[in-house]
Parts: structure tokens; C-alpha cells; sequence
């Protein structure tokens, strides 16, 4: 924005669909941009196009606990301090596998990678004078739930419940994230609905082509979906968390936002990371 300073901000899933537009956008813009992404093809591509020395990408696997940590650490060495972090990393898996911390892939790249990168990165965000962190998932949604007795589906895996259940995961964490800390930053958990965003990341070849078809026919325009997340970076909400459910707010009180269920989920999560580091 017009004299606005440039921002430093931080992309996960950054190198496809509306990871990629964001990050051009803000670009655009002046800011100073880190893109986390797996593959070093895209990334370099991103780059290429860019052609931006304000943009760093950083290549790492997510789902890896190690990984996020150490992409944290290097964020902490070259920023003083982070004004946006937005969250997009997330790819469906058909069949159910374990990373190399022994978690379910979905659980760990969707919900916990994000968690981690949020609590890794909130010194920074809070030396910020405006911090916003923006958790693409798909708020407003009632549908799946955590299974609180095998949150690692080691008994019943399908793509779409593990999609679900991280889903619903984020939800919480923008409410625990909002309850349970001090932090300066305003969380925003959005649903910008069917997009043309990740439709090639699909493991199934019938099912990207089914998906590029709807697509369309029924999806938004990547860049009407990040247009939000652009200007909330620029202008976060002023309260602690804001959920948008294709561009409608949500109410706080919907049942999959229950803070208590928030607060059972972060305890899940830290004794989880307390028994891996151990």
C-alpha cells in the first residue's frame, strides 16, 4: 500500500495456487517474501518468474517435525521480525502413511505443521507492530470431527476423514491459538471455498482430471480467493481470531470452534511433542 513500510512475510505452501498468488501479490507490493515449499522444481520456478530479490525460497518437507523446526530456526536468523504468516501446505493422501516421526501424513503436513510453524515463529510475529497469521482450511464447515481415540486413524484411514479431521483441527488451533496465548497476532481461519488452486496435487489421475473439469465449470478464480488474505496481511481484523467462510463471517459460537475441544486438542498436541522429543 501506499506509504506503507514492506512487510516480511512467511508462505507455507507457497509454490502452487494460492500460496504462489499470494506471495506474487505481496511481491508486488514491496514486501519481503518466504516461500516454504517440498519441491525444489516449483520453487526454483517461482523464483524464476519472480525474478524478485525480495523472495527466498526455502525447500522442506512439512510433515518431517525436524523440517519445520528447521526452516523456524532459519526464519529466526535472517528476520527480526515476521508481519504475516499464511498457511496453505496441506496434499491429500489415498492411502494412510506414516512420516519419519511415526504420525499420520495428513495430521502432521496439515494441522501440526501449522501449529508448529505459528508457536516457532509468534516471538517474531510479536515484535511485529500488526502480526496476522492466515490458516487456510475450511472453516464454516461442520463436516468430520477428531477422533479423539485415534487421532492417527491407525484403524480407520479414508482420504477424506484424515482431510476432515485436519480440518477441523485447524479450526480449533486458530481458536486455542487466540485463547491460550498473549500473543500480538490476529488469526484468521479462512474458507475461500472450491478455488482453482492445487488441482494437480492429487495422487489419482482420474480424479485431477475429474477436479481440473469441475474446476472450470464451478471454482473461483485463484486471485478472488487470496484477494482477503492479501489485505489482511496489509490490514489485520481487530480481534484475536476472525473466521470467514467464503467471504462470510462465522460465528464463534459454531460447534467446531468450541474452545473447550481447542483446548483438549493443544493438550493432545504438546504431550504428542513432549513423548517425540523424549
Amino acid at each position: 500500500m501506499p506509504g506503507q513500510a514492506p512487510k516480511a512475510v512467511i508462505i507455507s505452501g507457497g509454490t502452487d495456487g494460492m500460496g504462489r498468488a499470494t506471495a506474487l501479490a505481496r511481491l508486488a507490493r514491496g514486501d519481503r517474501v518466504t516461500v516454504i515449499g517440498s519441491n525444489a522444481a516449483k520453487g526454483q520456478a517461482l523464483l524464476d518468474q519472480a525474478a524478485n530479490a525480495n523472495l527466498r525460497f526455502l525447500q522442506a518437507d512439512l510433515s518431517s517435525i525436524s523440517e519445520v523446526e528447521r526452516v523456524a530456526a532459519r526464519i529466526a536468523d535472517e528476520h527480526e521480525a515476521v508481519d504475516a504468516l499464511a498457511l496453505f501446505a496441506n496434499r491429500v493422501s489415498s492411502k494412510r502413511r506414516e512420516t519419519a516421526d511415526g504420525l499420520e501424513f495428513t495430521f502432521a503436513l496439515y494441522y501440526l505443521s501449522r501449529y508448529l510453524l505459528g508457536q516457532r515463529l509468534r516471538p517474531l510475529l510479536d515484535a511485529s507492530p500488526a502480526p496476522a497469521i492466515v490458516n487456510v482450511a475450511g472453516v464454516g464447515n461442520t463436516a468430520g470431527k477428531i477422533c479423539w481415540d485415534d487421532p492417527q486413524l491407525t484403524r480407520r484411514y479414508g482420504q477424506i476423514r484424515a482431510q476432515l479431521q485436519a480440518g477441523r483441527a485447524n479450526d480449533l488451533l486458530g481458536v486455542a491459538f487466540a485463547e491460550e496465548t498473549a500473543s500480538k497476532a490476529r488469526y484468521v481461519v479462512y474458507h475461500p471455498g472450491f478455488t482453482r488452486s492445487g488441482l494437480d496435487s492429487h495422487e489419482n489421475p482420474l480424479v485431477r482430471g475429474s477436479l481440473r473439469i469441475l474446476a472450470k465449470f464451478f471454482a473461483r478464480p485463484v486471485v478472488d480467493s487470496v484477494r482477503p488474505i492479501v489485505e489482511w496481511i496489509d490490514r489485520p481484523p481487530a480481534e484475536p481470531l476472525t473466521a470467514i467462510d467464503r467471504g462470510k463471517p462465522v460465528d464463534l459460537s459454531l460447534k467446531t470452534l468450541n474452545r473447550a475441544d481447542a483446548a483438549r486438542l493443544l493438550t493432545y498436541t504438546e504431550e504428542l511433542l513432549g513423548r517425540l522429543a523424549r
